[in-house]
């Protein structure tokens, strides 16, 4: 078996910048620890500005503790389980910060959900409360979930005009009423208690979660701090304006609390808008920028893009899924600086690999090298015992001390994610001689739209409850904008009658979150199978490849 190179000599170190340690190793501590010295740091400095809003990391401090008060006055104990039900907005960093402050577990509730999706996590999680929004769009969903299994009791923030709060609902403002004042008194965690559930997709078509530690997150957050020495992004008081979902490991952990550890002023906007963004960067001096690829596919599709200041700018990035090259040309071009990328998954919350500042022009299309702290290596995907050779295409293994050890309540596919200590990614890969990945292809048959992972199971699994369907099949197709889509293949029963998208997408509404329902359907007289019988979406992917190449 290969070994791998001793601490200092891998090739990737060269490309580290100046003051990078090559043998890095994160401080095993907690995010209450890390919470202490950034709120002793930076307290006087803007932390979060929301429209119309601005929080100080001393306010931060003290809306934390109120929070983490009233959670434990409404009975809550160390490791109880709430869900964050939350978009960008300053009530997720007030509730995430108060459950690690009262040594509670987050699980995060998407509000692209579907409601069956939320009666899952719910109940698998175990939350004993929900913390939500006194919106529509946030009360209906839970409303329906109830339909599907029982719900914990649910506390409901202001947020905007309509803030009606449900039936059967508490409004925050009693849930904390008689908790102003409370002084930060962080509950006594260990470095290897769990701090989040964060759920992904699972082998069934069920999400199953991810189990990180106190360990895990705060050593993904320093491995980043490490990699980012010496440059703007680490500088205190600089500006970034994060649209990156904070209910979304990528947000969370490289934005949110990495921005937080090194005193940015966070500009927090619920939902990306181009216009809006460019607006932000002018009138508040934007200097860091980083989001999924199609947030710079709109920004350059702006009109008039090419005349906006966008001089303010010193740090730019693009993550979540793969970048195309051209687009990365053209925003390059556009700010004069180079787009910053990299790979990370929830298991890795999400540490992996980043481009480098310096990145060589050979190296386009790269996912970058591997993180300092971390081993990345490629191996045969049909024998992770074998490591390959540099350019070989393989699985990526990973391993680190940020890297998730267990599933939650799936220790069929805890084993099945491990080999002798390396988390198997999943990922189809090469690594050159000087260490950059190059992403292939995905062993999983995910689907990477937006920045989102879609998994085709789960599309499957709802459409086949549409009447008249005998055979379902989704895979990801190209889209100029989201990077990838779903589009579904059906098989109708015999004597069916055929239905249009809309229809279909109607009928999904319910059962899918938005950003997993189908953009694309085509009927079939029949769908391509396996030698066993089974649906062949690998060759079914060939052949509609095969179908566009000829278009």
């Amino acid at each position: 078996m290969m070994e791998l190179p001793k601490p200092g000599t891998r090739p990737w170190h060269a490309f580290y910048n100046p003051g990078v340690r090559p043998d890095f190793v994160p401080p095993r501590t907690t995010l209450t620890a890390m919470m202490a010295e950034a709120f002793a740091a930076h307290g006087p400095r803007v932390l979060i500005e929301y429209p119309g809003e601005e929080i100080t990391y001393d306010q931060m401090k003290a809306r934390a503790a109120r929070a983490a008060s009233a959670l434990r006055a409404h009975g809550l104990v160390s490791g109880d389980r709430i869900a964050l039900h939350l978009p960008n907005c300053p009530w997720h960093p007030v509730f995430f910060f108060a459950a690690m402050t009262a040594g509670l577990v987050v699980t995060h509730l998407s509000p692209l959900d579907a409601p069956e999706e939320i009666a899952h996590k719910l109940a698998d999680s175990g939350a004993r409360l929900v913390i939500s929004l006194a919106r529509p769009e946030f009360a209906e969903p839970l409303t329906a979930a109830a339909a599907h299994g029982p719900i914990p009791p649910v506390v409901q923030c202001p947020d905007g005009a309509e803030t009606t709060v449900s039936d059967g609902a508490m409004a925050i403002e009693a849930f904390w009423a008689g908790h102003a004042g409370a002084e930060w008194q962080p509950v006594p965690v260990e470095p290897e208690d769990i701090a989040l559930l964060q759920y992904t997709g699972g082998t069934t078509g069920r999400p199953k979660a991810a189990v990180l530690t106190h360990a895990n997150i705060a050593a993904a957050v320093n491995i980043y701090r490490e990699f980012l020495t010496g440059e703007v992004a680490r500088q205190p008081g600089k500006h970034t304006l994060l649209y990156a979902p904070v209910f979304h490991i990528l947000g969370l952990s490289t934005q949110l609390l990495r921005g937080f550890a090194d005193g940015l002023t966070l500009h927090l906007r619920p939902r990306f808008d181009a216009g809006r963004a460019l607006d932000d960067i002018e009138t508040h001096g934007i200097n860091i920028l980083s989001g999924v690829p199609t947030m710079w596919i709109a920004i350059l599709r702006q009109p008039g893009v090419e005349m906006r200041d966008l001089s303010s700018l010193e740090f730019i990035g693009s993550g979540g899924a793969p970048l195309p090259v051209e687009v990365y040309r053209k925003v390059c071009a556009l700010t004069g600086l180079k787009l910053r990328g990299g790979w990370g998954m929830t298991e890795t919350a999400p540490a992996g690999s980043n481009v480098p500042g310096g990145l060589p022009d050979d190296k386009l299309g790269t996912i970058g090298i591997p993180l300092p702290g971390l081993e990345i290596k490629i191996v045969d995907p049909a024998d992770p015992a074998r490591d390959l050779a540099p350019g070989e295409d393989g699985e990526m293994a990973i391993r680190g001390p940020n890297v998730t050890r267990t599933y939650w309540n799936r220790p069929e596919e805890t084993a099945a994610a491990f080999h002798d200590g390396w988390f198997l990614t999943g990922d189809i890969a090469h690594m050159d001689t000087d260490g950059f990945l190059y992403l292939v292809d995905r062993k999983k048959d995910m689907i990477l739209s937006g920045g989102f992972n879609v998994y085709p199971v789960m599309i499957e699994d709802a459409v086949h409850r549409y009447p008249g369907v005998s055979e379902a099949m989704a895979i990801g197709v190209p889209d100029a904008y989201r990077g990838e889509s779903a589009k579904v293949f059906v098989v109708l029963s015999p004597g069916a009658q055929q239905f249009t998208l809309e229809q279909l997408q109607a009928f999904l509404a319910d059962k899918l979150g938005r950003h997993e329902i189908p953009r694309a359907l085509e009927f079939r007289d029949a769908l391509p199978k396996t030698p066993v019988g089974k649906l062949d979406r690998k060759a079914l992917r060939a052949e509609v490849g095969a179908e566009a190449a000829l278009a």
